[in-house]
């Protein structure tokens, strides 16, 4: 299912607060994904509201917010596909759209940088249609050595793993009032919840990685950050290698969750769903047949 940006009306962009240690980070991303730009805001200054963006604290309260954001999804399903989807359905692709750059908020500064910032609900805001992302930036974990230490809110740990867990709980901080809050209209158990979680981490952070010209590390660093057995997350990167007709090796994983894109066109899986044969994927992943992406 694409992470698709519709044209609309422009919205007014906040106004950027002053370099942070993950400011770098957000400029490549953006460099190399256009369709996502992060807006960091002044200390004190308020995040956007109206004109199209939404606080994730409205989103997390799962009211009247969270009804018009998956009115979003609801029209683009009705237009793209004829028809209309289930409301669970709806639900898991609003979250999909919302959770999948909300972890690169975190998950990139650790790629390039080593540094994980932390934003609680109240530090974010999304305006979807254009692709937008304002945070307040207050604290970050980073590695001894890193010249940031000495900025403010700094929290240095002593190692790598130290820093992947920074990053779990990073995510799982950040994600837990949001899943809360989608949750019920979704009909998925925390298990669920969590897979979803955990596929948004890892095909955020890979597809970004691909960008960057660092696919392989982008899939060895994140086989290392989920290996398995780290709540909340359900599940582990599970990356695997098939081979093309000519030999040349197809990277690929095993989804933790169903993203339902199948309710809608039941012969067209996602290339990572647990539904589809490896023989399907092999099919998708060398162009010889349209492919549905996450």
């Amino acid at each position: 299912m694409p992470l698709s940006t519709p044209v609309s009306a422009p919205a007014p962009t906040p106004a950027a607060a002053a370099p942070s240690p993950v400011s770098a980070a957000y400029a490549r991303l953006t460099e190399v994904f256009p369709g996502l730009r992060v807006v960091e805001r002044p200390p004190g200054e308020p995040l956007p509201e109206g004109a199209g963006w939404t606080g994730t604290t409205r989103l997390a309260e799962g009211g009247a917010a969270l009804d018009a954001f998956l009115a979003w999804d609801n029209a683009q399903v009705l237009r793209d596909h004829g028809q209309r989807a289930r409301p669970d359905v709806i639900a898991s692709f609003g979250l999909h759209r919302y959770a999948w750059p909300a972890c690169l908020l975190i998950t990139v500064p650790w790629f390039l940088h080593r540094r994980v910032p932390r934003y609680p609900a109240a530090h974010v805001s999304f305006q979807r249609a254009l692709g937008r992302m304002a945070v307040r930036v207050t604290d970050f974990a980073c590695l001894p050595g890193d010249p940031a230490v000495r900025l403010p809110g700094a929290r240095v740990v002593a190692d790598e793993e130290a820093l992947r867990a920074e990053v779990r709980a990073a995510v799982a901080d950040h994600l837990r009032p949001v899943l809360a809050g989608f949750g019920p209209r979704m009909r998925r158990g925390p298990r669920a919840l969590w897979g979803m979680a955990t596929d948004e981490i890892v095909e955020g952070l890979w597809y970004v990685g691909h960008l960057l010209g660092e696919e392989r590390r982008a899939m060895t660093e994140l086989g290392e950050l989920l290996p398995g057995a780290t709540p909340p997350y359900v599940g582990r990167a599970a990356f695997r290698e098939l081979r093309g007709p000519d030999g040349a090796p197809l990277p690929t994983r095993d989804r933790a969750s169903c993203c339902l894109y199948y309710t809608l066109r039941p012969e067209d899986t996602c290339v990572t769903c647990p539904r589809t044969c490896d023989a399907d994927r092999v099919t998708k992943l060398t162009g010889t047949a349209p492919s549905t992406t996450t």
